[in-house]
């Protein structure tokens, strides 16, 4: 994992851990293979540390949990999806830099 502040998801803690969550939760859909995923990771790192308390940072291994990768028809990684009050509110598919993340997480921490 990449920092202790990036949370593992699994097919079987993603309902407790993401779609029950009080807070925003943001979702890393990657792979060990993916070399833009690897890229990404020290965004998510940075944006884990700056929302800490706010928002929950995640990633899910798409080759190790399927299901979840399935219900949300991810067919591209990375794909991050945002989540609040378990409904998704944002999705990113590719490689996305750190102004446009920030940017959905502020938007969905500051509204009620």
């Amino acid at each position: 994992m990449a920092s202790q502040n990036v949370l593992e998801f699994t097919d079987t803690n993603f309902q407790s851990e993401v779609l029950s969550a009080q807070t925003p939760v943001l979702v890393d859909f990657w792979a060990e293979w993916c070399q833009p995923c690897k890229l990404l990771a020290p965004t998510l790192d940075s944006l884990a540390a700056e929302f800490n308390g706010k928002v929950k940072v995640g990633k899910i291994d798409i080759d190790k949990h399927q299901k979840v990768s399935m219900d949300y028809r991810i067919s591209a990684i990375p794909t991050v999806l945002i989540f609040k009050g378990g409904q998704l509110k944002k999705k990113f598919v590719g490689l996305t830099n750190k102004n446009d993340l920030t940017a959905a997480l502020n938007e969905l921490v500051s509204a009620p």
